[in-house]
């Protein structure tokens, strides 16, 4: 099974919680993420770190000290999230190996692998911070959703 560790997820929920707070404008507190995502203070202040070495987050440390987004919020997508905190995303081992596996080339699967990989990248990458009110649907679905004012047929 494929899945986030709770860092991957909370890393999520607090960098939506900045871009939501226009805290490219100001600080944050790590704590007021933390109380608002209802996480640990001390868990996500380490998760923060990973996103400040990853540029994703600005960091300022003291009494006026908090997190703000490093970069405009329809520059970072939740890939660039997932990644700075868990590393490379990968739906198999083998599509993240340095060394090609030895069955590369003739394994029936790995173009599967590679496609949805493919997919999962894509949407990953499109879904930016910017989109997290409430409109953002993945690309494969967009073209097949009818805009809400069309007519349809009797």
């Amino acid at each position: 099974m494929v899945r986030l560790t709770r860092a991957g997820e909370y890393a999520i929920r607090g960098m939506v919680y900045l871009a939501q707070q226009h805290a490219t404008e100001g600080l944050t507190l790590i704590g007021e993420v933390a109380r608002a995502e209802k996480v640990s203070s001390s868990f996500l202040a380490k998760i923060f770190q990973s996103l400040s070495r990853a540029g994703l987050v600005e960091s300022q440390r003291g009494a006026a000290g908090g997190v703000a987004l490093g970069r405009p919020a329809h520059e970072i997508s939740l890939r660039d999230i997932v990644e700075a905190v868990e590393g490379p995303v990968a739906l198999n081992r083998c599509l993240v190996l340095d060394d090609p596996c030895e069955r590369a080339e003739t394994c029936p699967v790995a173009p599967v692998w590679r496609e949805a990989q493919k997919r999962l990248l894509a949407v990953l990458e499109s879904a930016t911070l910017d989109k997290f009110d409430g409109r953002w649907r993945p690309p494969a679905l967009r073209r097949n959703v009818a805009p809400a004012d069309a007519k349809t047929p009797h």
